[in-house]
């Protein structure tokens, strides 16, 4: 990593060396800018980044689109792509998809290049698997022009994300997202401490991928975010709040009528504050899901 006033003052040479792969296969477009220093902060480079690659005319935005691998494509099985998109689309398990699913991915694929000449671009750090396929589903009904804009709106947001990676004092805000949690006991009115709580993905089959394991601390919520540190992933999630052990490790008279307390939501912007309170008690619960700023 690097600092903005490094960025600022070194030859144009280590500058392309150090932002030159922030755009895939593109190390013109850090060194189309150099000339343009200093900057004042790190988002006022990647303006100024965008602006160059925003300039092209559609022949040479589409040469530049061209440069980027499919998702979940030959690429990505064969581990040949570039060290950010082997992590980008590692994390989604892209490379390593089940027979039905690569074919899935490579029909996609094909249908797309076929009518757009270019491939599928996502930062697919903001998705979920099954919400990076809808979104696939969805854009493929594009016109050619409003989906190069989007293409290159999807590119803005995974350069920014390259672009933070790269430079340790970037202040860029709204990067990431986080998900919170607070239980009240509504017996004591008090913040529910020690309850057990599972944070788990939702597939579009239903079935659930445990995400975290964690318990609750004296304020009722827990010492770090559930999801935090990065964007978002876009998808269905589940929250179980283990509400029976908690009332029958304080001793409550009687057994709790309820015993799991499941709070079913969907993530839909990858850089908000989601904030899950719960207020319980034996035979009751009221939650909520707030999208706070």
């Amino acid at each position: 990593m690097t600092t903005l006033a490094e960025l600022n003052q070194c030859d144009e040479d280590a500058f392309v060396a150090s932002l030159g792969s922030v755009f895939e296969h593109s190390p013109w477009v850090a060194r189309a800018v150099a000339g343009q220093r200093p900057f004042a902060s790190a988002q006022a480079l990647h303006d100024a980044m965008l602006g160059v690659i925003r300039a092209q005319p559609a022949q040479q935005l589409a040469e530049f689109l061209s440069v980027h691998p499919e998702l979940a494509g030959s690429q990505a099985r064969a581990g040949t792509m570039t060290a950010d998109s082997i992590s980008e689309q590692g994390a989604l398990a892209l490379d390593n998809l089940g027979n039905a699913e690569n074919g899935r991915w490579d029909a996609l694929n094909t249908a797309y290049r076929r009518k757009f000449g270019f491939p599928f671009i996502l930062c697919v750090r903001r998705h979920t698997r099954a919400s990076a396929l809808r979104r696939f589903e969805a854009r493929l009904h594009n016109e050619p022009a409003a989906e190069m804009r989007a293409a290159v709106d999807e590119i803005a947001l995974v350069s920014r994300l390259r672009l933070a990676a790269r430079i340790a004092d970037h202040g860029m805000p709204q990067l990431h997202g986080q998900l919170t949690i607070q239980v009240l006991d509504g017996t004591r009115d008090r913040p529910a401490a020690e309850m057990h709580v599972e944070l788990a993905e939702v597939g579009p089959d239903g079935r659930r991928s445990l995400l975290r394991s964690t318990t609750t601390g004296h304020d009722g919520g827990t010492r770090e975010p559930l999801l935090g540190g990065q964007p978002l992933r876009i998808g269905q999630y589940e929250l179980c709040f283990h509400v029976g052990d908690y009332f029958r490790g304080r001793g409550e008279a009687g057994a709790p009528v309820l015993d799991v307390v499941p709070v079913a939501f969907t993530l839909q912007e990858a850089e908000r504050h989601y904030h899950v309170p719960l207020e319980v008690s034996p035979s009751a619960y009221r939650a909520k899901v707030v999208a706070a700023d």
